[in-house]
């Protein structure tokens, strides 16, 4: 797929073709300097499928009745997860027990109750002050009226458990030594089935300086195969990559084709098209501040927003390799010698 579909930018921006332009990008591809290769590995490969299978499961149970908004199942959800990082030792950026960013029911519609973002930290041991942003949604669409549970295992039961699984990663390196440079925010964020509003509280309201935020890797739905790669399901879609810097599209290739070759698809990627996925989930809230961001995302299925999104549909071998990606990447970011740059003010490019 990395060959068959042309980044939306490079169609668009008509000096692309010169030889000028394309000089600049081989200049930049070329400064990517992959950093701690043999502990990216290691590391990665802590990530497990009986961790990721464990964590699902229980996430996508009937105990948390389709984590539904600011209702029962979602506390306890929010609850789990907390639970989870007190236990890991993985702290909060409030500082104490307190991992949950309230957000009161008044910046939702009428019934709506108040709901949370769940956040930990690990901050980074030479540049603290930047900050990466690796998300997904916690929450998903309760019980249906005729009594049945969505369970969301894919939506986004399957991005809330590659966080865990990430973080805990992340921490393991930092208590050997090799923690991360740049300080990684994990943020499991509400709302999102309901207008992407735990992602616009948060970017109203940022922990950490937005313009210290340098990039946001967000995950909704990387753990099935869609109808068009039912022959190839070794594939991802990346979306927004090259939209605001192409550094970070660059940075996320090339991370790939060393570790992984996984098929990356940027067919959704193209503006434009149809289903405007770039648009619809927590990533966009934060691009629309300037901030890179990449979507990572499996594509719909027959089990999409139905009470049929269950656990034990989830290719989990698929999964974790996804998720290493994700990591690796994010490894990348934290611990190369420099920020990645936003297009306008990269001297590679201008």
């Amino acid at each position: 797929m990395k060959t068959l579909y042309i980044l939306s930018a490079f169609v668009l921006i008509g000096t692309c073709s010169t030889p000028k332009y394309t000089a600049r990008i081989q200049n930049l591809k070329d400064s990517i300097l992959l950093v701690d290769s043999a502990n990216v590995v290691n590391y990665a490969n802590t990530i497990t499928v009986k961790e990721l299978k464990t964590h699902l499961y229980k996430f996508s149970s009937d105990e948390f009745e389709g984590r539904k908004v600011g209702e029962k199942g979602q506390k306890l959800a929010s609850e789990f997860l907390k639970s989870y990082y007190k236990n890991e030792n993985i702290a909060s950026p409030f500082g104490g027990d307190n991992y949950y960013q309230v957000i009161p029911k008044g910046f939702f519609s009428e019934g709506i109750k108040s709901s949370e973002n769940v956040l930990a930290y690990i901050e980074g041991s030479e540049y603290p002050e930047d900050i990466i942003i690796i998300s997904a949604h916690l929450d998903h669409l309760g019980i249906t009226d005729d009594g049945q549970i969505n369970h969301g295992a894919d939506d986004d039961g399957s991005g809330t458990v590659a966080i865990m699984e990430m973080a805990q990663a992340f921490k393991l390196a930092k208590k050997d030594g090799h923690g991360p440079k740049r300080s990684i925010l994990f943020l499991h964020l509400t709302a999102e089935e309901i207008g992407k509003q735990g992602s616009e509280f948060y970017t109203q309201h940022p922990v950490f300086p937005l313009e210290n935020t340098i990039t946001n890797l967000n995950i909704d739905m990387i753990g099935r195969v869609d109808e068009i790669h039912q022959n190839n399901k070794d594939y991802i879609y990346l979306i927004g990559s090259d939209r605001l810097s192409k550094e970070l599209h660059y940075i996320s290739e090339k991370v790939n084709n060393s570790y992984f070759n996984i098929d990356i698809d940027y067919r959704y990627n193209i503006e434009g098209e149809g289903h405007q996925y770039y648009s619809r989930s927590d990533h966009y809230n934060f691009a629309l501040k300037g901030i890179p961001v990449i979507f990572y995302f499996n594509g719909e299925h027959s089990d999409y927003h139905e009470p049929t999104d269950t656990p034990d549909k989830i290719d989990y071998d698929l999964l974790q390799r996804r998720t290493k990606l994700i990591f690796a990447t994010a490894w990348q970011i934290a611990n190369q010698k420099h920020r990645i740059v936003v297009d306008e003010y990269n001297e590679l490019l201008n």
